[in-house]
């Protein structure tokens, strides 16, 4: 991966500290870029709509519209739109009958998460 190529991902938490704890993990990782962020589920689908990312990073328990919900109109409208659901409380299984390609327990090692923000990633064409 080159330093043009990067992962780009919306990360969506209702806590602000959540995301801002996020973005700050994910800067010191050179093959990711966050684009926006989001405080519920309907301002991710409205940042993939605007800035359709590689990948977004999808807290499950959300005000006005929750991350599971969100998930099934992101996967449906965009579906090469990766969607990793970030939760404490909903099951994985759950998470991927929406239509998640990933879950990640909050509180893993970053590895993990890592790794699930990097599966099966290929950069655009030149």
């Amino acid at each position: 991966m080159t330093m043009e190529q990067h992962i780009r991902l919306v990360v969506a938490d209702d806590q602000a500290s959540a995301r801002a704890g996020l973005k700050a993990v994910l800067a010191n990782y050179p093959q990711f870029e966050v684009l926006a962020d989001a405080a519920n589920g309907q301002e991710a689908v409205e940042l993939v709509d605007r800035w359709l990312p590689d990948v977004v990073l999808m807290d499950a328990c959300m005000p006005v519209m929750d991350g599971l919900q969100a998930t099934q109109v992101i996967k449906s409208r965009w579906p090469h739109t990766r969607v990793v659901v970030l939760s404490m409380y909903v099951a994985k299984a759950h998470a991927l009958a929406a239509g998640a390609d990933a879950f990640c327990l909050k509180g893993a090692p970053i590895e993990n998460l890592l790794a699930e923000l990097s599966a099966g990633w290929q950069p655009a064409p030149a």
